[in-house]
């Protein structure tokens, strides 16, 4: 029998199951709560790191075309102080094995190397129900249904309409957000921030509190002002009014270098607030037939650079797993799922480490020590949400 697989979302995770399972002679359908592929903007740059992000676009066979994504130069990383004097500067020498592509660029990248009609684009996923021997249910918020053949796939992020089958896990708050803001032009427009991120990422941060930018395609600067808040002090904030939204942000950082403020002050668009969330970092499930979940759904952690980089890798991996098992999804669910579990707790320890250094006591000095004790590490969270 040949294995036929839905898939719960369209991010980069979901994406690259339908292209491994493609080249396989699988056949998928993905669905998809946006209406379109240019309905959102999705989010900023990524560093496809050596290790998961990069195996798995050599196992859908996409090497080539990344590699004509790469923005050159956006490797490189400055630490300054809240004065703005340069605390460490790595400059991009072109060695880094984690280069850096703007998301939606990879997203489209995956979307080409699909057969037409594979992502079935406004089908918001609303709940799922078992209906037994491994099939499920389904439904979607215009009230229509689908019923899986043998494999349901849950790749639609934080908040997954398919985890309910596997777990009762939810993501609870971390206790830290951030807010997104853009400068356009920043070279001509706001040049005392534009020298100050330089030609990759920025990192200003201090105990609980921080700037993350980092230089997209020309002079767009892309930033993430992070603050370690309750949910209640962010939910006070009318970010309908941005003016006012903007100025209380501002607030938090009074004092700090004019050009590091202006990151949010002198933003180009209404400031968007992210709240972060995580799952337990252990999270896993009891197997169940038929069934199973990739990238966010799974594992939803702190932000730290591993996200999306993890999200293909278990894409890939559960490609690879059901095309070594046309004729057993269990055996392959099986497979993926006994690897994934650990890898997906070892990048989340790791990352409450990296946040911590981040946002700890110790900033911004025990991220340089990281810098220059080991070398440039794998993560460069500057997209700040994932």
């Amino acid at each position: 029998m040949t294995t036929y697989v839905t898939i719960i979302g369209a991010g980069l995770g979901g994406l690259m199951l339908a292209r491994v399972l493609h080249i396989h002679g699988i056949p998928a359908t993905v669905y998809e709560a946006e209406v379109s592929p240019t309905a959102r903007a999705q989010g900023g740059m990524l560093d496809i790191h050596e290790d998961s992000g990069q195996p798995a676009l050599q196992a859908a066979g996409l090497m080539n075309e990344f590699r004509s994504l790469i923005l050159g130069g956006r490797q490189a990383i400055r630490v300054l102080d809240r004065d703005g004097t340069v605390l460490f500067d790595h400059a991009d020498d072109g060695t880094g094995g984690n280069p850096e592509v703007l998301r939606g660029e990879l997203r489209q990248m995956l979307l080409d190397s699909l057969p037409a009609g594979t992502v079935r684009w406004g089908h918001k996923a609303g709940g799922t129900r078992a209906l037994g021997e491994g099939r499920h249910e389904v439904t979607f918020a215009d009230g229509t249904t689908v019923t899986t053949g043998s494999l349901l796939v849950g790749a639609d992020g934080a908040w997954s309409r398919v985890r309910p089958l596997l777990s009762d896990a939810a993501p609870e708050y971390i206790g830290m957000s951030g807010v997104e803001t853009y400068l356009f032009d920043a070279d001509t427009r706001h040049p005392a921030s534009a020298k100050a991120v330089g030609g990759g990422s920025l990192f200003a941060l201090a105990p609980g509190k921080g700037f993350l930018a980092h230089r997209e395609v020309g002079g767009t600067l892309h930033t993430y002002v992070m603050l370690a808040r309750p949910r209640e002090w962010f939910a006070n904030i009318d970010f309908t009014d941005s003016a006012a939204a903007t100025a209380r942000i501002a607030a938090e950082f009074d004092g700090w270098a004019p050009e590091l403020t202006a990151l949010i002050a002198g933003g180009d668009t209404a400031p968007v607030l992210r709240l972060l969330y995580a799952l337990p970092i252990a999270h896993r499930w009891v197997r169940a037939p038929g069934v199973t979940l990739l990238g966010d759904a799974a594992h939803l952690s702190l932000p730290n650079g591993e996200g999306a980089n993890l999200a293909m890798y278990d894409g890939a991996e559960l490609g690879k797993a059901l095309a070594a098992h046309p004729e057993d999804v269990e055996a392959a669910l099986t497979e993926y799922e006994q690897a994934m579990f650990p890898r997906s707790a070892a990048a989340a320890t790791e990352g409450t480490q990296v946040h911590e250094m981040f946002y700890g006591a110790g900033a911004p000095h025990s991220l340089i020590n990281m810098f220059t004790g080991h070398g440039q590490p794998r993560e460069t969270p500057a997209e700040g949400t994932r």
